[in-house]
């Protein structure tokens, strides 16, 4: 049914053909292999996340990708994406894009943080409905979870708590991209989930000294400062709160596992299961980029969250595990910085 007065805007009833007849488990376990030859569209193909998606579809086999760049689709204009998606026609959807920042970038933009993820959710969400598409993966992040959430977390702790106030903004569009994926659901009958991620890192990430989220930005940090032959490097808080890292090309890997193995509400946690300090990672990062210099702390400045380890047991229930550990990833995603900082290609 609709309701109101017909324009470009309105979100009709996808067709009864869009809906799945697949048997689907109670925990929502699945065996549903997707088309190599649908139409998948990519949202945020040249983020970090959405490259990682594109090179594991790629690899498996999908021939008919599509991923506009933001210089062609500004997924923030309603007409335009509207417009786009009436002409691709899209079979599947990864809705990976977003503006993503750290702390600082969290804490001092959260307006614009808030206005555009929640635009970019709700046009691609609303233009996938409109359009029948048949099966979506919504990407949150795992900032949605309340600031003093029981650990290791579990999906059911959404919306139990306060949230971390340096990235509340982020958090709230996010949750809403959640709830938005849980209402089509309901209503409509579709097939689509949404999964959160802990903290990424990998080939593709944003390296700004301002802007990137805390293990590129201590690559950066601690690369240009053996590059200087500093003396010491200052970081961020105590280095007390532990985090969980994910390499991106895992992530990827998980993203079409859910798509072929999972069809349920809940959301799904995608991370290791593991976490280590702050502390602990800046040394590590150090040793693996070699700088021999002193690490000090700015305990003026903020910590966030504690502690933010996922409980990923109803992922590894579906099948899949991380494969690539953290100083192998780092290592990797250290000689990818150097190599494009080198040909002046690198993101930042």
């Amino acid at each position: 049914m609709k309701t109101g007065t017909r324009d470009d805007h309105d979100v009709t009833d996808p067709p009864s053909s869009a809906l799945s007849d697949a048997c689907t488990a109670r925990d929502g376990r699945i065996h549903r292999p997707l088309d190599r030859s649908a139409r998948v569209f990519v949202a945020g193909k040249s983020g970090l996340v959405g490259s990682a998606v594109w090179r594991r579809l790629r690899r498996e086999g999908f021939s008919d990708l599509v991923g506009p760049r933001s210089a062609e689709l500004d997924l923030r204009e309603r007409r335009a994406v509207l417009g786009w998606f009436a002409a691709a026609r899209p079979n599947v959807v990864v809705v990976a894009a977003a503006r993503v920042g750290g702390i600082k970038a969290n804490a001092s933009r959260p307006a614009e943080f808030l206005s555009e993820n929640l635009r970019i959710q709700v046009n691609v969400l609303d233009a996938a409905l409109k359009h029948g598409v048949q099966r979506l993966l919504f990407l949150g992040s795992s900032c949605i979870y309340p600031k003093f959430a029981e650990q290791p977390i579990r999906e059911e702790a959404l919306l139990t708590g306060h949230l971390e106030p340096t990235n509340d903004a982020y958090a709230i569009a996010k949750i809403g991209g959640i709830l938005q994926v849980q209402a089509v659901r309901r209503q409509y009958g579709l097939p689509w989930i949404s999964a959160m991620p802990t903290n990424l890192y990998g080939p593709g990430d944003n390296f700004h000294p301002e802007h990137s989220h805390v293990l590129p930005s201590l690559i950066r940090r601690f690369h240009e400062a053996k590059e200087s032959a500093a003396r010491s490097v200052v970081n961020w808080g105590s280095g007390s709160p532990r985090r969980e890292f994910l390499h991106v090309d895992d992530l990827a890997r998980a993203c079409l596992h859910l798509l072929e193995h999972y069809d349920a509400d809940s959301p799904v946690n995608v991370g290791t299961g593991t976490d280590l300090t702050i502390h602990e990672l800046t040394q590590l990062v150090a040793d693996v980029v070699g700088y021999q210099g002193s690490i000090e702390w700015d305990r003026e400045q903020p910590d966030g969250t504690p502690r933010k380890l996922l409980d990923v047991s109803r992922l590894t229930a579906l099948g899949w595990a991380p494969r690539i550990g953290l100083r192998e990833g780092i290592s990797q995603t250290y000689a990818w910085y150097v190599k494009n900082l080198e040909s002046g290609t690198l993101r930042h």
